[in-house]
């Protein structure tokens, strides 16, 4: 009733003033159109590149690892569920190390007494990421993974910046003390540009530069020797005894008069058992107990400048007279990150743990773990989790995700 007496009183109103109904129509025409024009021009066109924010995350930590927010005025512990973004600073102590992985899949290992300042972290409609890291001090090995055309991943030293290729790995040092900063290619290719000038990199060749005024130094750096034996992830049985002799080879290296071995029980090398220098490219180290290992090779010329660390195999010493048991493991449901999967659980102390055969770095005292997958292709994948103990005993699970 009430609208049907609206209509009549406007029926009558615009019967009696035909021109001013007219033009009031048609000003709450424009009107609506306009507010449904600014509307529109507010919500980001398909295609149009507008990026929108993302988070990277800890898949590794060591020691003392310290996080300041953007928006925080205080330090806090490093933890795992700490989210990193844009304006986030992450700092190393003396006996730390802290992994961090963006969604594009590059990964930063931060080494000892460095900081870092996340600078970009974005992807926009088009799947393109924009991932770029300044390195305050120290120093940070970074990878990248295969990303999508017109996606960018690059690393800032002291106003100079590395671009980095699909596929290549790198070592950033930065030491303001001493003014030196350097950035080496280790694999694939990049381009570091600083004050116009513009200097290409391929694998095993450095750019360095010293205060603000030096030019750019591209050099040629000694490649590392391979790692023979012991192999990577290798048993070694030490027939019931508690130590054991390990022989250790590499291959040699053209114009190297030396080898350094180090060897440790943590991948990250922030702690060393053994640290010497041979002049042959084979050597046997005593008394080795029973656990797991990791040990890498630099070889250096007769000047002592040494070539950047090989790669790092990891070996365990088992003994031969144990019986393999099942031991305990415990998995979380896991948590999917887009294409990345977050797997978490608990398994015996002292164990260790691999996961689609990558070995979590940190599993804590109590056995608890915390890992990150690289980022998974689209559709059914595996995930499959194994904890291995030094004295044989071992427990794997699998689970199947679906990755949309």
């Amino acid at each position: 009733m009430v609208l049907a007496a609206l209509a009549v009183f406007f029926l009558v109103l615009h019967a009696v003033f035909p021109q001013f109904t007219d033009n009031s129509l048609k000003a709450g025409e424009n009107a609506a159109s306009k507010v449904l024009q600014r509307i529109s021009n507010m919500a980001p066109v398909a295609g149009s590149g507008v990026s929108t924010a993302q988070q990277a995350h800890f898949t590794a930590l060591d020691g003392t690892v310290r996080v300041k927010k953007s928006n925080g005025n205080g330090w806090v512990t490093g933890d795992y569920s700490i989210p990193l973004e844009k304006g986030d600073i992450v700092q190393t102590g003396s006996e730390g190390m802290a992994k961090v992985v963006f969604n594009d899949g590059t990964s930063y290992t931060v080494k000892q007494d460095s900081l870092i300042v996340i600078e970009e972290n974005s992807a926009n409609d088009q799947q393109q990421t924009n991932v770029a890291v300044a390195v305050s001090t120290g120093t940070v090995d970074l990878s990248t993974a295969t990303y999508s055309q017109g996606s960018k991943s690059q690393v800032i030293v002291a106003g100079a910046t590395a671009s980095l290729s699909p596929e290549s790995t790198a070592q950033v040092h930065n030491d303001p003390k001493a003014n030196q900063h350097e950035i080496l290619m280790k694999k694939g290719s990049g381009e570091v540009t600083r004050n116009g000038e513009i200097v290409k990199l391929a694998n095993w060749e450095k750019v360095s530069f010293h205060g603000q005024q030096s030019r750019l130094e591209k050099d040629k750096e000694i490649g590392p020797p391979t790692p023979i034996a012991p192999a990577n992830m290798a048993p070694l049985f030490s027939s019931g005894e508690t130590t054991k002799d390990v022989a250790f080879s590499w291959t040699p290296m053209a114009n190297a008069v030396g080898y350094r071995l180090r060897i440790s029980r943590n991948p990250y090398f922030s702690s060393t058992l053994v640290d010497k220098k041979v002049n042959t490219a084979a050597v046997t180290v005593t008394s080795l107990g029973e656990g797991p290992y990791y040990w890498m090779v630099q070889s250096y010329d007769a000047a002592g400048k040494e070539s950047v660390e090989s790669e790092k195999n990891r070996f365990t010493i088992i003994s031969k007279g144990k019986q393999t048991e099942a031991i305990e493991l415990e998995l979380d449901p896991f948590i999917q990150h887009g294409h990345v999967i977050e797997v978490t659980g608990k398994t015996q102390n002292g164990a260790r743990v691999m996961v689609n055969g990558s070995e979590v770095p940190m599993v804590n005292a109590d056995g608890g773990f915390h890992y990150f997958t690289p980022p998974l292709p689209q559709g059914e994948a595996v995930i499959t989790v194994t904890a291995q103990t030094a004295q044989g005993g071992v427990n794997t699970q699998q689970q199947k995700i679906i990755i949309q």
